[in-house]
């Protein structure tokens, strides 16, 4: 287990920069950031293959100590992987994204994948899967329900994320949700997928919001993967995003029921997708990488919590 954060490299071989400017021996990581640049499917604005660049090289910027953790979480030890290769055919590019994320997990690593579209986390959920993983469930932070068959002719579109995921018989929980087509909804209600909408972040208070969530959240299995869609948060909090949607959760809403996720439930992978970089706007961008540092760190809050006086 490390006791320090090395100093960084700005940039990999890649030429993309790393995550908080960490340069960590292969041996000693146990988490790993996966950039998965892929866009193929957006249906408004476009950008998110520059996302990953985006987030690695705003992380630069966000203080390493966490002052709610009172350590620096970048202590657990924290490598930043060589970027996917997303030229190809679209089934060849979803296949490397699957191999890079088992091989990720089969060496015990955590796995924090930035992309990129919403399409890149159903073929991170099979590499899950592919690695052994059994039992998974499937946290969804986000303000689009993604549960389109297909869209504009194929079933690998963006917007089409979560139905690929159920296609994979996994359990699922959406939080945040407030665009949906007709028949998603009426998908929601047959299969009775279990939701809490962005409306209830105002009408509950905290305590039932919170009771809420922990109820949905016991129903899914004890290992869980993570996507956060990007637009989950109101405009005001992140406005660059492809298909942003007024009424979404705040920084601390969303900071609160992560924390609680990541006590509940062994999270052993998760991705943040759908940054698509305003340029000369850079606070969106340092907005997704803290909220990646925040993860890592609750994932590792026991861990981290013995070394908080080293």
């Amino acid at each position: 287990m490390q006791t320090g954060c090395y100093a960084a490299a700005a940039m990999r071989d890649s030429g993309l920069p790393t995550f908080l400017r960490l340069d960590v021996p292969a041996a000693e990581p146990v988490a790993a950031v996966l950039p998965v640049p892929y866009e193929r499917t957006t249906s408004w604005g476009r950008g998110t293959e520059n996302g990953p660049e985006a987030l690695l090289l705003a992380s630069h910027y966000v203080e390493l100590y966490d002052e709610e953790l009172e350590v620096e979480p970048c202590r657990i030890g924290i490598e930043t992987l060589p970027p996917v290769d997303v030229e190809g055919s679209d089934e060849s590019v979803l296949r490397r994204m699957s191999a890079a994320a088992e091989a990720t997990l089969r060496k015990g690593r955590f796995l924090a994948a930035v992309g990129g579209e919403h399409t890149v986390t159903p073929a991170l959920v099979r590499g899950a899967l592919d690695a052994g993983t059994p039992d998974l469930g499937v946290v969804q932070f986000d303000a689009h329900a993604d549960l389109r068959q297909t869209y504009r002719g194929t079933p690998w579109n963006h917007a089409c994320a979560m139905s690929r995921v159920l296609d994979l018989g996994l359990p699922t929980l959406a939080v945040g949700i407030r665009s949906l087509t007709r028949p998603e909804a009426v998908r929601i209600a047959n299969e009775s997928l279990p939701i809490i909408w962005a409306e209830q972040f105002d009408a509950l208070p905290r305590p039932e919001l919170e009771a809420l969530f922990d109820g949905l959240l016991a129903s899914l299995p004890d290992t869980v993967y993570l996507t956060f869609d990007l637009d989950f948060f109101d405009p005001s909090v992140l406005p660059a995003t492809g298909t942003p949607e007024p009424g979404g959760g705040t920084w601390y809403q969303a900071l609160g029921l992560l924390r609680r996720l990541f006590e509940r439930k062994r999270v052993i992978a998760m991705d943040v997708v759908e940054l698509a970089p305003i340029p000369g706007n850079a606070a969106s961008d340092f907005t997704a990488a803290k909220l990646l540092h925040k993860c890592i760190g609750y994932r590792f809050r026991r861990e981290l919590a013995g070394m908080a006086e080293t």
